[in-house]
């Protein structure tokens, strides 16, 4: 069986067992449907003897080496049910973005060459995948039992694309040994056990939703509820019946911030949380601030990326300091570096470097493309993640942005964009913010500033953006130009999709 999840075998001996017996758990709660850990674990063994071809446990047979499947990665328990039987049946996943177009599916399929593609009963696939043999996960059925794959901790889980901002989308390569490595670290941090329940709205076919949000509960033995769409009305639903902890990323706290002046049940929910954890963009330091106000419970945010999974986490029994992303998680090693590769030796909360990491959390390649993997890493093991960030005195982390799209150099001064969006935030007439570089012919570049107004007939002129940005700040890091906008363009994590912002 595979060590992901040792909550899938009766007895569980690595998880306590709760007063109902660990096979009546609940596991996965998808709206008003729900599956146990033993019902789970038999919908997933069918999963599996389907990858299988049909023949069920072989003897502990290994699974042919690379085999992949896709699943059509919907927020639904067919995703889940299908994700988890091809992990037992010892295979790796290629989750599919529903929302993608049929060139970028193409792409996806083509390189990745799954041999099946799992989906819900009724699920319409485009043509790029509906090419594909098709099996539909029942997650009423019963297979044979788990354990029949035997696997190693360096064999692939999972191959997650990414967003291809710069060419097509890439296949990271997760092995079996990261999903442990960052779930049993992020356990360590947030005192995660089989106790917690997690509610979240997050997408399926992404790390932050998939390994965190639906694998995390289940190697826990703890549970899952999935909201389909995430609303305010839902999260406060569900945290006031017990759910004790929440994941969502910015846009979706940032709902949450303007809501609870209005909403008591969604004070109470939060108030009474266990743990509030935002990621996959940097949470703006006036929506922290106006959720602390109103719950008195501080987010937590963490730091990772599709290759790496999870690298730093603000601690469940650490300082929620606002704007950082905390400390290197346990097993991960990580130093800032100098454009030329030279470490940043000071921890002085000002000077940037990018980051780099190693451990067991890493990705192995990407799939097909040995010149793009060579150039991820340097020639001693350390990930080039191309964000920029700085270290405060007692090691944490404090990210300013990513080096391609948010380090600014103007005036001879590196400047991280991350750092005047939040001031900016703090202007009561901004409601969104995001801040770029263009080249200027004596600054090198010039700092500007993309603004969506919170009264579009009345936005705050540009000398009042740039005053209030240098009093908070320094003088060299005032916009130079301030562009207005009706929103900022975001992906489905989102995040800011900054290459879509022009002049």
């Amino acid at each position: 069986m595979s060590s992901l999840f040792p909550a899938l075998a009766f007895p569980a001996p690595a998880v306590p067992a709760p007063a109902e017996g660990p096979g009546e758990r609940v596991a996965l709660r998808f709206g008003e449907r729900s599956l146990t850990y033993a019902e789970l674990a038999a919908a997933a063994s069918a999963v599996g003897e389907r990858v299988r071809g049909g023949e069920g446990a072989r003897g502990g047979e290994r699974v042919r080496g690379g085999e992949r499947v896709a699943v059509w990665a919907t927020p639904s328990l067919e995703t889940a049910v299908g994700v988890v039987g091809v992990l037992l049946a010892g295979a790796a996943v290629v989750p599919l973005n529903p929302k993608s177009g049929e060139k970028e599916l193409g792409h996806i399929l083509a390189d990745s060459a799954p041999s099946l593609v799992l989906a819900a009963p009724g699920d319409r696939l485009p043509e790029a995948v509906g090419r594909l043999a098709r099996a539909d996960v029942d997650v009423r059925a019963r297979g044979a039992g788990v354990g029949f794959a035997r696997v190693d901790d360096g064999d692939p889980a999972l191959v997650v694309y990414t967003s291809g901002t710069t060419g097509p989308p890439k296949g990271a390569v997760l092995p079996r040994r990261a999903l442990v490595a960052t779930l049993d670290a992020l356990a360590d941090a947030w005192q995660w056990t089989a106790d917690d329940v997690l509610v979240h709205g997050l997408p399926l076919f992404h790390v932050h939703g998939l390994v965190l949000g639906v694998l995390g509960p289940l190697r826990r033995g703890g549970s899952v509820r999935h909201l389909g769409r995430f609303s305010g009305e839902g999260v406060a639903r569900e945290l006031n019946a017990g759910a004790t902890m929440l994941f969502g990323v910015p846009t979706m706290y940032h709902r949450l911030a303007e809501t609870l002046p209005d909403d008591p049940e969604l004070v109470k929910a939060l108030s009474g949380a266990r743990l509030l954890v935002s990621g996959s963009a940097a949470l703006p330091v006036h929506d922290h601030e106006r959720i602390a106000a109103a719950t008195g419970r501080q987010v937590i945010e963490r730091y990772g990326m599709t290759e790496t999974l999870m690298n730093t986490s603000v601690r469940a029994d650490g300082e929620a300091r606002p704007g950082t992303v905390g400390v290197p998680l346990p097993g991960v090693e990580l130093r800032l570096v100098e454009e030329d590769g030279t470490p940043v030796d000071v921890l002085d909360g000002e000077t940037v470097g990018e980051i780099q990491v190693r451990g067991p959390n890493l990705f192995t390649e990407y799939l097909n493309r040995p010149d793009a993997t060579a150039a991820a890493f340097t020639s001693d093991g350390w990930f080039r993640t191309g964000d920029m960030a700085v270290r405060d005195p007692d090691g944490y982390v404090r990210i300013v942005g990513r080096k391609a799209t948010d380090l600014i150099k103007s005036g001879g001064y590196k400047i991280g964009a991350g750092e005047i969006e939040n001031a900016l935030l703090e202007h009561p007439g901004v409601r969104e913010a995001a801040v770029t570089g263009e080249p200027d012919a004596d600054l090198g570049e010039r700092i500007v500033a993309w603004v969506v107004p919170a009264d579009p007939q009345s936005p705050p002129d540009e000398g009042e953006l740039a005053d209030h940005v240098a009093g908070r700040l320094a003088p060299h890091k005032r916009p130079r130009v301030v562009r207005y906008l009706d929103s900022l363009p975001r992906n489905d994590m989102g995040k800011i999709m900054k290459r879509a912002l022009s002049s």
